[in-house]
């Protein structure tokens, strides 16, 4: 078995041996969802009184007698009506309504987080006992308790209930649980860094964004220093482009609702789209939550010709995505998102060449990072094919079109099915960071639906129609989301050509100020990014502001200086100066800069 597979059980088993100790507990306590979850688990439960940090630690040392007794998990597999009856009688009410809405309506978007703990189809469901507890779940779990690894309850939190405000709120205990107490340790140790180098903590100390209440949550406001850094990424991104062929496009914001329907995405996605109201027309608009559908417009157009395939349109553009405020967390889930989205259309015998090109574009910018890539083949669920577009033809056409790409290219990959997109396959890049996380950034995305929904054509050498393959790819994803992993990787010390400000000058008093900005002149000529501290305070506190704001270089311009002796000059993150020319130091701060070296 799979090292993920088995730890995943292993998680999923704790979690429900934590909801025994609960029952055990609380006899009248009753179960919501109990699934696995990054490094751990969590279980909502509906209790006639508030648990406590010391009742938290209490479900622990129950949790682990439990364990210690090396009870086995039993499955046993059962009509859906018997199991409502099972579950009423034991006055688990939860469980009746997730059964009643699995039998009456099956598998949808709204219920997949809870049916992720329930399993089996509508007709016949699966349920579990650990000693006296019973619990309605797919499985599969460890064969018994002592199979579990270390664990530890972290929080408790509220979540309503499905994450609807107008339902009953419930208490989450989360907990993590790993194979071994070293490795949790390790866990623990990198959640103390995390901690420390929280991006919405040093956002702030830095000055790179900000949010306000009267603009609204999830839609942040970037500062100038801030805005620099987006901009970098931006043209970055954009250099390693250029050269494979890409053009920039660009689409208006809002769209009418029927763009959305004909692309498939309004039926999935209805919920999370913002509607945009009028007094001019009756017509439906939305904000736009992505930019595919609109592309495929710019296709369609006008007549296109094999000669002219591929067709690579990019753009760096925001789409809009009404998410739960209770989800909203710093610049990591926002409801305005900036995308660095290009979409490719070319013909099939095409698209392992386009996609090996995706694939240099990602090599290149996560190294300049020296952030390693772990690559990911998501397939589609193929015992729920009804959650995805397109017939059988197309979708194994399009998995086999990129797992043979990676073999191509000799790379190692792991195979998840149930992740592609609901329109096509997916090879997903995760970036590990410095502190040893991993992120889902880049992705290329595989995709014969919506040329077909949308009808788009080309005409071939033999002056036939033919339907264009369509790739969807992200290098950085969210620009929002990765300036948030940036931050906590660089620890808000980032290197000089990525940082705001790259060299800040400090006049011994005020009479080096003019000669100082005749500096700043010629280093802004250059390209480079520059500040100035003209305040009447002492050069030790200057010092101290610039190393608050984590700048690269910052250079003390007296009479020496100014007279072109030797510069003496702080580098953040060492104690000793160095000592060069100015031209040897414009000459090693532009090196840094256009070489993008760490």
């Amino acid at each position: 078995m799979p090292k993920e597979d088995n730890i995943e059980m292993m998680r999923h088993s704790c979690a429900h041996v934590v909801a025994a100790a609960i029952k055990e507990l609380y006899p009248n306590a009753k179960f919501g969802v109990g699934p696995v979850v990054e490094n751990g688990f969590f279980y909502d439960v509906d209790l006639d009184t508030t648990l406590s940090d010391a009742d938290l630690k209490n479900i622990q040392k129950t949790a682990q007698s439990i364990i210690n007794k090396n009870i086995a998990f039993e499955r046993q597999d059962m009509p859906i009506d018997e199991a409502i009856s099972l579950f009423a009688s034991m006055n688990q009410d939860y469980k009746v309504s997730l059964l009643k809405d699995l039998k009456e309506r099956g598998t949808t978007k709204m219920f997949e987080e809870e049916l992720q703990d329930v399993g089996g189809s509508v007709e016949n469901v699966s349920i579990y006992k650990t000693g006296n507890f019973t619990d309605l779940c797919r499985g599969p779990h460890v064969a018994s308790t002592k199979e579990i690894g270390a664990f530890k309850l972290t929080k408790i939190a509220g979540a309503y209930w499905r994450g609807d405000a107008n339902n009953p709120q419930l208490q989450r205990v989360y907990g993590v649980c790993f194979e071994t107490k070293e490795q949790m340790a390790e866990y623990f140790h990198m959640m103390e860094e995390a901690e420390r180098r929280d991006h919405r903590k040093l956002g702030q100390e830095l000055e790179l964004f900000t949010f306000s209440d009267l603009v609204g949550p999830g839609l942040p406001l970037f500062t100038d220093r801030g805005t620099v850094m987006r901009r970098v990424l931006e043209e970055f991104v954009w250099s390693l482009m250029k050269p494979f062929g890409y053009s920039r496009v660009w689409i208006p914001h809002i769209a009418k609702s029927d763009l959305y329907k004909t692309s498939g995405h309004w039926d999935k996605f209805a919920d999370d789209i913002f509607h945009v109201s009028s007094r001019k027309t009756d017509q439906e608009f939305v904000m736009k939550p992505m930019n595919c559908p609109h592309h495929t417009q710019i296709f369609a157009s006008r007549p296109r010709s094999y000669k002219e395939m591929p067709i690579r349109m990019s753009e760096v553009t925001t789409v809009y995505r009404d998410e739960n405020a209770g989800q909203l967390q710093g610049l990591s889930r926002v409801r305005s998102i900036t995308q660095d989205d290009a979409h490719v259309f070319c013909r099939l015998d095409q698209v392992e060449q386009e996609v090996a090109n995706i694939w240099s574009i990602i090599k290149d910018f996560y190294k300049a990072f020296d952030m390693p890539l772990s690559i990911y083949l998501s397939l589609r669920d193929s015992e729920n094919k009804e959650k995805y577009l397109g017939t059988d033809e197309v979708w194994n056409t399009a998995e086999n079109s990129l797992r043979n790409f990676l073999k191509s290219q000799n790379l190692e990959f792991i195979e998840q099915e149930g992740e592609a997109a609901f329109y096509g396959p997916k090879i997903d890049f995760r970036a590990k960071d410095a502190i040893g996380r991993y992120w889902q950034l880049a992705t290329v995305q595989l995709d014969f639906n919506l040329p077909e929904r949308f009808e788009l054509e080309y005409v071939d050498k033999n002056n036939e129609k033919q339907r264009p393959v369509m790739l969807h790819r992200a290098i950085l994803g969210s620009v929002e989301r990765f300036m948030s992993v940036l931050i906590e990787h660089y620890a808000g010390a980032f290197p000089v050509w990525l940082a705001p400000v790259q060299v800040h000058f400090v006049p011994v008093s005020e009479k080096h100020i003019e000669g100082t900005r005749e500096l700043i002149a010629e280093f802004d000529k250059i390209g480079l990014r520059v500040s100035i501290d003209e305040a009447d305070e002492t050069v030790g506190k200057k010092i101290r502001n610039a190393s608050k704001q984590k700048t690269p270089y910052v250079v003390v311009v007296g009479d020496k200086e100014l007279a072109g002796e030797d510069w003496q000059i702080r580098v953040f993150g060492q104690e000793e100066q160095i000592t060069m020319s100015k031209e040897e130091f414009v000459k090693k701060v532009k090196g840094e800069n256009d070489t993008r070296k760490a």
